[in-house]
């Protein structure tokens, strides 16, 4: 009896924490009863994992789900998978007549007699948390040995019915629906080990320390349980200690407030500080508001990119939050942001949400200029998703909202917001994501926005510029969002056109080190000899100009290449780097070291330097 767990991811990095917590658990309970170990085949249970993508056409998942032959599919359905996972049901059960199929996750668990009415061919949904029903689900197939549909094509012997209606957290067509309490968070498994760890390399490794949430967002499905449960010091220290000892860069908590309890939030953050390898990354949410000033005196100490911190503000309007039952202090959050900010060691991730009730055009502009002027690192515009079982979709006809009816549900117009603000807000969104979360062109927008009142009208305006040049539908190359960034800023400052071919340049090298030479660029063949002077001077004091590191003697020439590579020098009129950009009574050479990056943002750091004498003396940089 083969059991088929089964997801659609939105990208290829991500992985699926809850298919691996049904298998661990299920395989840890039925352990206990020893209830498998017959040698007959049928009754010789296996739960197999299998995960796809939305890029993957549905021809592809349908003939690998075929060649995998299970007895029993069970989906795990979200909103960007739903459409996927419905197109599959259709297809299924005409190459797997005999297949169980079953749905489960918070895409069905809130309408799940509406979903089995529309999908003939499901056998049920599993509801709410799936670990101890799944389990008891499993059970009843491998003591069965058959599946419903094989026992209805008389396929399988009859006196042996399957018999779902004692298992809770299940709904069926007969309309049975039986809700399950609630699990200890301490019973749950661990879902990664030796042997698995391996198969998430080059890919998110989600981990949860806590369920449920304490707050009552309308928007949000995390708001319908209220019980909030967390796993004991002892159990998330051992785990925690797993992703440390296996140095695996980046572990994203799915904890939906991180520190709504301040002595676990508190426990986890100095052990992450006394135990940090010095190369894991911990991504947490929560919110600024509520941080102790305990768990900001342990961030403080921390190494810069041991942790990130994701922050929803969703609006700065008042009587937005209120409607939206998001009790929050707006000061204390621009306060607290800008306390960690002042550490220059924690990535800070804000989030605004377009489509709330009472936020019009003009309302979602100062939202977006106040959160702005907190300088996040990542600005996330995100649009209203009304979800199935939130406060949110109790609200449609209060707030005249529309929103599309198939899946992600994304909101189209309200009672404020014009379906064409949303359109207009889809634009200025992908110029926040193009320009400045891409983190490319850190120091030319800041002079950038000068030309204009506020934040909000410069990507207006840039957005405007997009489409006028087509690229809303042939988006530009990475390399040249740069000459396009260029002849935006020309449009606005002509008599700047020096200062930003600088900046531009600047910003270019400090992420890498371009073997294409960007045309708007300093001509640097007039001074070829000098630049290399300084590259081979930075190569063979081996960065010894750099203040804390030592001078190594290299021990042959052959050990000059590498570090070679590592650096660019060019040539500036204006010092691009200081905050006013004032133009130099002499031109400076600046070299830009890719071996050493700022681990936030990874921009390479860099020096300037006067032109070296002939006899190669070691330059005075400056840092």
């Amino acid at each position: 009896m083969k059991i088929l767990l089964t997801a659609i991811n939105s990208k290829y990095i991500h992985s699926n924490y809850a298919l691996r917590l049904l298998k661990a658990y299920a395989e840890q309970e039925l352990a206990k009863s020893g209830a498998f170990d017959s040698t007959d085949s049928r009754r010789n249970l296996e739960i197999e994992i299998a995960e796809y993508t939305i890029n993957n056409l549905q021809s592809q998942i349908l003939a690998d789900i075929y060649q995998r032959q299970p007895d029993c599919i069970m989906f795990s359905c979200y909103i960007w998978s739903w459409n996927y996972v419905q197109a599959l049901c259709k297809e299924l059960p005409k190459v797997l007549p005999e297949t169980d199929l079953w749905l489960g996750g918070p895409e069905v668990s809130f309408d799940a007699d509406k979903v089995l009415k529309e999908h003939l061919e499901l056998t049920g949904v599993m509801i709410g948390e799936g670990e101890a029903t799944f389990t008891e689900l499993a059970q009843a197939y491998g003591t069965t040995g058959f599946t419903k549909n094989s026992i209805q094509n008389n396929n399988a012997p009859s006196e042996n019915p399957i018999d779902f209606a004692n298992i809770a957290g299940l709904c069926l067509p007969t309309g049975f629906t039986n809700t399950r309490p609630l699990l200890d968070m301490n019973d749950l498994p661990f879902v990664y080990n030796e042997e698995n760890i391996h198969d998430f390399d080059h890919k998110i490794i989600y981990y949860e320390s806590s369920r449920g949430c304490p707050f009552s967002c309308s928007y949000c499905l995390s708001s319908v349980d209220k019980n909030v449960r967390f796993g004991s010091n002892e159990k998330t220290a051992k785990e925690l200690q797993f992703f440390l000892d296996h140095q695996i860069p980046q572990v994203k908590f799915v904890d939906r407030t991180f520190n709504c309890n301040h002595g676990h939030s508190e426990f986890v953050l100095q052990y992450l500080l006394d135990h940090d390898n010095g190369i894991t990354n911990f991504h947490f949410e929560i919110a600024a508001d509520i941080l102790s000033e305990k768990e900001l005196a342990i961030m403080e100490q921390m190494r810069p990119g041991l942790i990130q911190l994701e922050i929803g503000v969703q609006s700065t309007n008042e009587k937005t939050l209120e409607e939206i039952h998001r009790a929050t202090s707006l000061e204390k959050i621009k306060s607290i942001t800008e306390r960690i900010h002042s550490f220059g060691n924690i990535h800070q991730h804000l989030d605004l949400i377009a489509g709330l009730p009472y936020e019009n055009l003009e309302s979602f502009k100062n939202s977006f200029n106040e959160v702005y002027a907190m300088k996040p690192d990542q600005f996330q515009l995100g649009f209203l998703k009304v979800l199935k079982g939130s406060y949110m979709a109790q609200k449609i006809a209060e707030y005249h909202l529309k929103y599309t009816d198939t899946a992600p549900y994304e909101v189209l117009s309200t009672e404020w917001l014009s379906y064409g603000d949303c359109l207009k807000l889809k634009k200025i969104e992908e110029m926040v994501d193009l320009f400045y979360n891409s983190g490319q062109f850190s120091y030319t927008l800041p002079v950038l926005e000068k030309l204009f009142e506020t934040p909000y009208e410069m990507y207006e305006e840039l957005s405007t510029f997009f489409e006028k040049k087509g690229f809303f539908i042939n988006n530009p190359a990475r390399v040249y969002r740069y000459n396009l960034l260029l002849d935006f800023a020309l449009e606005f400052a002509p008599d700047q056109a020096d200062l930003f071919k600088e900046l531009l340049t600047f910003d270019m090298y400090l992420r890498e080190n371009c073997k294409t030479r960007p045309s708007f660029a300093t001509d640097l063949k007039p001074y070829y000899g000098i630049t290399k002077d300084i590259a081979r001077q930075f190569s063979e004091n081996n960065r010894s100009f750099v203040e804390g590191l030592p001078k190594q003697s290299l021990q042959n020439k052959k050990d000059i290449a590498p570090a070679k590579e590592q650096c660019h020098v060019d040539l500036f009129s204006y010092s691009v780097w200081e905050a006013d950009c004032p133009k130099s009574e002499e031109p400076q050479f600046v070299v830009f070291d890719y071996s050493n990056r700022n681990p936030l943002n990874h921009n390479a750091s860099f020096f300037t330097c006067p032109a070296p004498s002939s006899s190669y003396e070691q330059p005075e940089l400056q840092k």
